[in-house]
């Protein structure tokens, strides 16, 4: 058993691929796909470093980071990650993360800035265990709110019955007067259809309170690497064939996410967009048959209509070595300065 850093995915052995299997089952953004895709967008003064443990050519864990100039590594992460995690083994995890630890105390920085993280994520809970009682300085700091639904085996019917009552109200009455007005179309693309249709979600967000689209290279990598095997899920509303709506969600082992979403403004009357989160609740919910469906990151009132459940994501802090009391508040200032800034 050994520790090893790669600094493209190239390197990295092919038993690497059972790791991504066993982490994508918990989150896509634990998915190859997605980190592969993220180191397409990084800033000029960052560079990619896998921190692995490798016993024979299988690989046993995989700590994604970024190098940074000023020796504070961050996770591999984008503005639009919401959860990140360590990629570890099953098996033999203690002398794993001792030998990960060994390997990581070596590399020239000074903190770990590991985010977002979940507050029940047992490997980087092990992980965190592991550095305090060798030595470096842990902290954890709040970053945001994540809203999500457990479906627990209920219909569509069933779940839309335990929604607010003047959402199913006004949902129905938008629906009828948007189709009177004007008629109305929604179509679904999946899979392989979606990065064909990505013109008609930009033509929404253009028009939407969000102005333009600013990554879209990143956004069309990652629907091309997720549309392959089959987790994506477009739903555009059309009126008179222009589209107003469109919201963005992938499903993957029995959970929906939900990724980007907007609106034209000039249709805000008509609510296309709760238009359009009912029509795909019903998809993933009957057809799909997801387990669980989350809203990711921001804790605005409207997700609370849809969802049932408020989680928290945090920043993990990890300084190499504790230094005087004074000098160590002035770095996790510097450090929470940095985070936010991002």
């Amino acid at each position: 058993m050994k520790f090893e850093c790669y600094s493209t995915w190239d390197q990295l052995p092919h038993s690497a691929t059972d790791l991504f299997a066993q982490g994508e089952k918990d989150s896509i953004f634990f998915s190859k796909p997605w980190f592969v895709n993220l180191s397409t967008a990084l800033d000029d003064d960052q560079t990619m470093l896998l921190a692995c443990v490798v016993d024979e050519h299988k690989v046993l864990a995989i700590l994604p980071l970024l190098k940074s100039t000023d020796r504070i590594w961050h996770s591999l992460k984008h503005r639009y990650t919401t959860h990140y995690s360590l990629l570890l083994t099953d098996d033999g995890q203690q002398q794993v993360l001792a030998c990960l630890i060994r390997g990581l105390s070596q590399l020239p920085f000074k903190a770990l800035l590991l985010e977002p993280v979940a507050d029940n994520d047992s490997s980087l809970n092990a992980l965190h265990r592991m550095m305090e009682s060798n030595g470096y300085t842990c902290d954890r700091q709040f970053r945001f709110y994540n809203w999500i639904c457990r479906v627990q085996g209920q219909s569509f019917e069933e779940y839309m019955a335990a929604r607010p009552t003047w959402l199913r109200n006004t949902i129905s009455r938008k629906k009828r007067k948007l189709d009177r007005d004007h008629g109305f179309e929604i179509r679904l693309f999946c899979g392989d259809n979606v990065p064909q249709a990505m013109s008609d979600y930009y033509a929404a967000y253009s028009a939407s309170w969000k102005a333009n689209e600013q990554y879209v290279d990143f956004l069309n990598g990652i629907v091309a690497g997720f549309s392959g095997p089959g987790w994506s899920r477009l739903a555009v509303l059309y009126v008179k064939a222009r589209p107003v709506a469109a919201q963005l969600w992938f499903v993957h082992c029995g959970k929906a996410s939900i990724f980007r979403l907007a609106y034209d403004n000039d249709w805000k009357q008509y609510s296309p967009g709760s238009i359009l989160t009912c029509y795909l609740m019903e998809y993933v919910i009957d057809v799909d048959k997801v387990e669980e469906i989350d809203f990711l990151t921001g804790n605005e009132a409207y997700k609370q209509d849809w969802m049932s459940e408020r989680r928290e994501r945090f920043a993990l802090i990890c300084i190499k070595s504790t230094p005087p009391a004074g000098r160590y508040k002035q770095f996790v200032e510097s450090l929470r300065r940095i985070w936010k800034s991002r």
